[in-house]
């Protein structure tokens, strides 16, 4: 195994056994287990003055999109940049900072110089990846890795992760064979490696292959779901592909046991909450009290303004739990966002408010009003970020709001695109079978209309 001195990754302020111990942060942090800011916390109590520790520990703060540990990472920010002993250090500062101010653009093309210099650099590269994956940038997603992989061999720490990396990439730009093949190398090198299962998932949702979807993540349960904190939204894509079967009830379970059985204020696992029940809302598959307890722990962050993806997953909560006094919280924030020179104030105003509204006028049976916002958007929904099966659920919205507001010519149509590339999906079968109720219903109603 190589050391960081040898990657020509030299660490202010370290020593061996601390650098050791930010190692196994990394290694935890590339496989989303266990808890590297415990780890970094034991890495700083150490060598209080070891930058890239303090730098760990803001980026642990900032990339869960946690409106609460904004502070904490500017905190530890200051402290690296007093510290901060050469060029890469102060770069990863920089990084820092422009995310603490909401400049995500700003900070990935900074990640994005480092990787170019220190291409071995493996928070520069995954710190990016996940700004590149925030701001729905699917190009950088893949070419910020496919440019460091030259850089890297299999004998050295993290190649696993560099390898899950690019599939995401890979994947969210359509190389889905390429992708499914570097993403099962991952996984194989190191089965708890979450990210390149989640990488696999996404190609087999994204190619409707549910069944070995399913089989996928249920032969390696021990491995990504065992002191994962990323193990809610790989549930979450197990439950996609029983949807997509049509079978509700294992739905309901994984949403009852892994997914919230135990209901969580993170924000990450609250947007795979509300994601799976609007599907089931838009299915009008009654899911009893459940959206209570999700948006009982969106109501209290629901204005913090800090990402567009958030504000319309905390909507969904509310407008299904009939707090729409606080669906208005959100709106009033989003145009103040609106105002700011965040990064924010752009998906907000492109996607996440026209979305926000949508949610409200479904929840209102409006479904005029949620074709006009929706069928705009939808085209650059990329832009407040998330994967393509994540901004799916905007589809289906549409789809649905066409059905029941009576515009069969347009819901075959957006039917018609999501059955040429999931012909065998059973969901997909069942809303053209709708679909085409839709015109028997429409003659008979003309058929009675006439013989009035």
């Amino acid at each position: 195994m190589s050391s960081f001195a040898e990657l020509d990754l030299r660490c202010t302020g370290a020593n061996d056994d601390s650098l050791a111990i930010y190692h196994q942060a990394l290694q935890e942090f590339n496989c989303y287990i266990d808890d590297p800011l415990l780890t970094t916390d034991r890495a700083l109590a150490n060598s209080p003055d070891f930058v890239m520790a303090h730098v760990l520990h803001a980026y642990l703060h900032l990339l869960g999109t946690e409106p609460a540990t904004l502070a904490i990472a500017n905190s530890s920010r200051e402290r690296a940049q007093r510290i901060a002993g050469n060029e890469r250090e102060r770069a990863h500062t920089a990084a820092v900072a422009y995310l603490v101010e909401g400049r995500w653009r700003q900070a990935g093309r900074v990640l994005e110089d480092i990787s170019a210099a220190y291409p071995v650099d493996i928070l520069a590269l995954q710190a990016g990846h996940l700004v590149d994956f925030y701001t729905g940038n699917s190009r950088m997603l893949r070419d910020r890795i496919a440019r460091a992989l030259p850089a890297w061999s299999a004998a050295m720490p993290g190649y696993h992760s560099v390898l899950s990396m690019y599939a995401f990439g890979l994947e969210e730009t359509g190389d889905y064979t390429k992708a499914e093949t570097l993403g099962r190398e991952a996984v194989a090198r190191n089965a708890r490696d979450g990210w390149g299962q989640h990488a696999v998932a996404h190609v087999l949702e994204m190619q409707g292959r549910a069944g070995e979807g399913v089989q996928w993540m249920r032969e390696n349960v021990a491995g990504w779901a065992t002191g994962s904190f990323f193990q809610v939204h790989n549930w979450w894509h197990l439950a996609l592909f029983y949807l997509d079967q049509e079978a509700i009830a294992e739905v309901l379970k994984l949403f009852d046991q892994p997914i919230y059985g135990q209901p969580s204020n993170l924000i990450l696992d609250m947007v795979d909450a509300s994601a799976l029940l609007w599907r089931l809302n838009l299915l009008q598959i009654d899911v009893g009290t459940r959206w209570q307890s999700v948006a009982d722990n969106w109501q209290p962050v629901s204005t913090a303004g800090n990402y567009a993806f958030n504000d319309v997953h905390a909507a969904m909560a509310l407008a299904c739990s009939n707090r729409m006094d606080a669906i208005g919280g959100i709106i009033d924030t989003q145009k103040e966002v609106m105002a700011s020179a965040s990064d924010n104030a752009i998906f907000v105003r492109d996607v996440g408010q026209p979305l926000t509204l949508a949610i409200v006028a479904f929840a209102e049976g409006d479904y005029a009003r949620v074709i006009e916002l929706v069928r705009p958007v939808r085209e650059i929904a990329q832009r407040f970020g998330g994967s393509h099966a994540q901004r799916d659920v905007i589809d289906l919205t549409l789809v649905e709001a066409a059905i029941r507001g009576g515009e069969q010519s347009l819901a075959r149509a957006l039917v018609n695109e999501r059955l040429a590339i999931k012909p065998h999906s059973a969901a997909n079968q069942t809303l053209m079978g709708r679909v085409n109720g839709m015109g028997r219903m429409a003659v008979a109603g003309r058929m009675v209309g006439g013989n009035s």
